[in-house]
């Protein structure tokens, strides 16, 4: 099941059991795929706005119900592609969330979250930001730092903040992260972002600095020659570069270049491989060493 999926399950379970309905009734009933009945998403996405049509009618864009068969419907239009669409309507049923739940209640929260991914998803990412920064204040409050609803909150925050250019509040939550984090593969991959926002602004050190504790973690975990090592691997060669540090690029390069050699059996380590190739053999050259680097090819 798609994240969508597993979002909406758990919104329909709380709001049908809360209003009492039963999970049997047309227009409410959640299905495991898709594909159950003959129905395709978009015939799916089409009796939802049917039904959404007519609770909107009987019972008002603010009932629990109607909600609820938005926020299905928005969620479908964002599954089949139609993110414009999945926009509009989760900012309307977190509108509605609002004035029948008010701010701080769970359902407010699950859509205010569904409506955060769509904007990342749909790349306005300074409006993702503003939602997961609500989403952030309240978890942090009712749940603690630590919780795992609230580093990825922060997270996503965090990453939000780097992509829409806020790099200073981004690099502040990736470090907060880092620390609260309670998964090592996390951490990582918070690492991974923290370097990038350091990089931006010019930090070449800390960025590398950073690749170089989860290039120490990966080996540790994975093996020299798994692929999302040498993928660390090749980022901090090339962020060596970036920092002017060719004969430390260079190195780093040479020994990600001969793991994927003996690795390259898989086609996806045998692509990365050309590429470290062809920037081992510009960090060669950058130290003017064209012989060896004419010698890659």
């Amino acid at each position: 099941m798609s994240d969508w999926g597993v979002r909406l399950v758990a919104f329909w379970r709380s709001l049908l059991h809360k209003a009492g309905f039963s999970p049997a009734e047309p227009g409410i009933a959640t299905r495991s795929s898709d594909g159950e009945h003959g129905r395709t998403p978009a015939m799916r996405a089409a009796a939802l706005e049917q039904v959404l049509e007519r609770h909107v009618a009987s019972l008002g864009s603010d009932s629990p119900r109607t909600i609820a068969t938005r926020n299905n419907l928005a969620s479908k239009y964002a599954q089949i592609g139609r993110r414009g669409a999945a926009v509009a309507q989760f900012e309307q049923a977190l509108n509605d969330a609002v004035n029948t739940y008010g701010e701080a209640h769970q359902q407010t929260d699950v859509i205010r979250e569904n409506l955060a991914w769509c904007y990342e998803d749909s790349g306005r990412h300074a409006d993702a930001a503003e939602q997961w920064e609500a989403l952030l204040k309240r978890r942090d409050e009712q749940l603690g730092p630590v919780a795992a609803d609230t580093v990825t909150a922060r997270s996503r925050l965090a990453i939000n903040y780097r992509k829409s250019g806020r790099y200073d509040a981004a690099i502040a939550h990736y470090e907060k992260a880092v620390e609260d984090a309670g998964v090592p593969e996390g951490r990582e991959d918070l690492r991974l972002g923290l370097s990038l926002a350091f990089a931006a602004v010019g930090r070449d050190d800390e960025a590398v600095q950073q690749l170089r504790m989860v290039l120490a973690q990966r080996r540790r975990r994975l093996g020299t020659r798994h692929l999302d090592t040498l993928l660390v691997q090749h980022r901090l060669g090339r962020a060596y570069t970036e920092a002017g540090r060719l004969e430390d690029a260079a190195d780093t390069l040479r020994d990600a270049y001969l793991n994927g050699l003996s690795a390259s059996g898989d086609p996806d380590i045998r692509m990365l491989t050309l590429r470290l190739r062809r920037d081992l053999a510009g960090a060669l050259s950058a130290q003017g060493r064209h012989r060896d680097a004419a010698a890659l090819f």
